[in-house]
C-alpha cells in the first residue's frame, strides 16, 4: 500500500509541476505580447484606429432575459460608443418582466416592419422595433428560446459585416468596441473572431454609459473573482491566442466574422456554453477548410459584467461553466490527438481536458491521498510540502504578474491598500475559494454524467446602487 501511495505521490507531483509550468509559460508570453501597451497612450492609439480607411461597421446582439435591472444602462452604454458605424439589436428573449417595456418608454420606441432572412433557424420572431430617438437602435421580441437562439435572431436581423455579442448586464468602455475591431481590420480578414476583457462591475457607478470603477470591491467574494478575472483574461487567454490556441472568447463581449459564424452553423441550441462551442466550431471549420484565419483574445477593450454576490449564484454560474466546457469537449472529442486539427488538436484540446476539464477531479485525488496517507501513518511531508509551494506561486506570483501586466495594459495603478488586499485575500484562496470551486466543478462533471442541464436563475442587482463607503 505504502508503495502505491508513494507511486500516486509522485503521480501528483508531475501533474502540478506540468500544471504550474504551463501557468508560469503563459506569465511570460502575455508579458512579451503586452509589451506594446508600455508607454503607449490610449489616445494616441484611438486617433491611429479613427483614421483608419477601412474600419468595419458592426451589429451589436444584447440578448436580453429578465434584465430589467441593467439593460438600460448597457443600452446607453453602447450608444455612447466611441465607433463611427454601429447598431444595436436588443433581442428579448421572451421576458417575463418589464425589460421591453423600459426599453421602448426610454427610447421612444415603435413597431416596424422589416422582411428578415432567416440565415439560422431561431423561434418566432413576433415583433420588431425600432427607436426614433436612435434610428440605429432596435428590439426584437421574440419566442423564448434561451440566449443562443436570441444571438441566432440578432444575426438573422443584422445588417453588417460584423456582429458584437454582448450580455444584456453588461456595459462596454466607450473605446472598447474600436480597439477590438482594430486588430480584425488590420489582418485584412485573417481575425475572424475577437474577444476583450471582462471585468466585474459591481459597486460601480454608471450614468448613461459613463462609470467609475471602485479602487477595490469591498466583499471578499466580488474581490476574489475580480482577480480570477485578471488572472484569466490578461495571462491565460492572452497566451494561448498568441499562437491560435484559444477556445474560449467571454460571451460578454466579443466579436465575430458574420458569415464564418452563420457558415459554422451559429449558435448552437442544445449547448449549455454556446460562446465556447461556437469557437470550437469556428476552428474546425478553418481547419477543414486549410484557411490560416485566427481567433484571439485582446487585453485592453474592456467590458464590466456584475459579478455574482452570494454564494448560491456563483455556485450556478461556475458549475453552468465547467458543464458547457465538458459539453464542447465531449462532442468534439474525435479532434483530440487528432494531426488534421494541427496544434488545435495536438495541444490546446489536450490542454483544455487535462488541465481545465479533469482539475477537479485531480485535485480531488490529491485530497483522498493525503488522508489515506494519513491513515496509514506515512504522510509524505516533502509532497505536503511541494503542493503547497506551488500552489503559492500560482496565487501570489501569478497573480502579482497579472496585476503589473493589469496596471500596464490599462494605465491604472493600483494603491498599496488595494494591492495589500488582493494579496492577503490570494493567500486565503486555498482555505475558502479554492475548495468551493472544486467542489462546483466535481458537481458539474455529476450534473454532466446525468445529463442535467438546468442552469437555475441568475439574479441581478443591476447599476446605479449607492455603495457604503464606510
Amino acid at each position: 500500500m505504502q508503495q502505491t501511495l508513494s507511486v500516486i505521490g509522485i503521480i501528483l507531483s508531475i501533474y502540478m509541476s506540468i500544471v504550474v509550468v504551463s501557468y508560469a509559460w503563459m506569465l511570460v508570453t502575455a508579458f512579451f505580447s503586452l509589451r506594446r501597451f508600455i508607454g503607449l497612450e490610449k489616445e494616441d492609439m484611438n486617433r491611429r484606429n479613427q483614421g483608419m480607411d477601412a474600419l468595419k461597421p458592426v451589429s451589436i446582439i444584447v440578448p436580453a432575459y429578465n434584465e430589467s435591472s441593467g439593460v438600460l444602462s448597457s443600452v446607453h452604454s453602447l450608444l455612447n460608443l466611441n465607433y463611427a458605424m454601429v447598431e444595436i439589436i436588443v433581442v428579448n428573449d421572451g421576458s417575463t418582466d418589464d425589460t421591453q417595456e423600459k426599453l421602448i418608454e426610454e427610447f421612444d420606441m415603435i413597431p416596424i416592419f422589416e422582411a428578415i432572412r432567416i440565415q439560422i433557424p431561431s423561434n418566432e420572431i413576433k415583433q420588431l422595433f425600432q427607436s426614433r430617438i436612435h434610428p440605429n437602435l432596435y428590439v426584437i421580441e421574440k419566442v423564448n428560446g434561451g440566449k443562443a437562439d436570441a444571438l441566432n435572431a440578432g444575426i438573422n436581423l443584422s445588417h453588417y459585416p460584423y456582429f458584437c455579442s454582448i450580455d444584456g448586464d453588461s456595459i462596454l468602455h466607450r473605446d472598447a468596441l474600436i480597439r477590438v475591431m482594430e486588430p480584425v481590420v488590420a489582418s485584412n480578414g485573417k481575425v475572424i473572431a475577437a474577444g476583450g476583457t471582462i471585468r466585474t462591475a459591481n459597486e460601480m457607478r454608471v450614468d448613461l454609459g459613463d462609470f467609475d470603477e471602485p479602487e477595490s470591491y469591498s466583499q471578499p467574494l466580488v474581490l476574489i473573482q475580480s482577480i480570477e478575472y485578471v488572472r484569466s483574461f490578461l495571462i491565460g487567454r492572452i497566451a494561448l491566442s498568441k499562437f491560435n490556441l484559444l477556445l474560449i472568447i467571454s460571451g460578454a463581449f466579443s466579436v465575430f466574422d458574420k458569415q464564418w459564424a452563420v457558415d459554422a452553423g451559429g449558435y448552437s441550441t442544445d449547448m449549455i456554453g454556446e460562446d465556447m462551442e461556437l469557437v470550437v466550431k469556428l476552428h474546425r471549420l478553418i481547419k477543414d477548410r486549410k484557411s490560416d484565419k485566427r481567433i484571439i483574445s485582446i487585453p485592453d477593450p474592456i467590458c464590466y459584467t456584475e459579478a455574482p454576490q452570494s454564494l448560491s449564484i456563483l455556485r450556478r454560474q461556475r458549475r453552468r461553466w465547467h458543464q458547457g466546457l465538458l459539453a464542447s469537449l465531449t462532442k468534439h472529442m474525435n479532434m483530440l490527438f487528432n494531426p488534421k486539427y494541427g496544434t488545435i488538436g495536438m495541444i490546446s484540446l489536450p490542454y483544455y481536458w487535462f488541465v481545465e476539464a479533469a482539475g477537479p477531479v485531480i485535485e480531488l485525488f490529491g485530497v483522498i491521498y493525503l488522508i489515506v496517507s494519513f491513515f496509514y501513518g506515512n504522510v509524505y511531508l516533502e509532497v505536503v510540502a511541494l503542493l503547497a509551494v506551488f500552489f503559492l506561486i500560482y496565487s501570489t506570483i501569478y497573480t502579482i504578474g497579472a496585476l503589473m501586466l493589469d496596471s500596464i495594459t490599462t494605465h491604472t495603478y493600483i494603491s498599496s491598500r488595494g494591492l495589500f488586499r488582493m494579496i492577503v485575500i490570494c493567500f486565503t484562496e486555498l482555505f475558502w475559494y479554492r475548495p468551493l470551486n472544486v467542489f462546483w466543478r466535481l458537481e458539474a462533471i455529476y450534473r454532466t454524467i446525468r445529463g442535467n442541464t438546468d442552469w437555475g436563475v441568475m439574479e441581478r442587482i443591476g447599476f446605479n446602487k449607492e455603495v457604503d463607503k464606510k
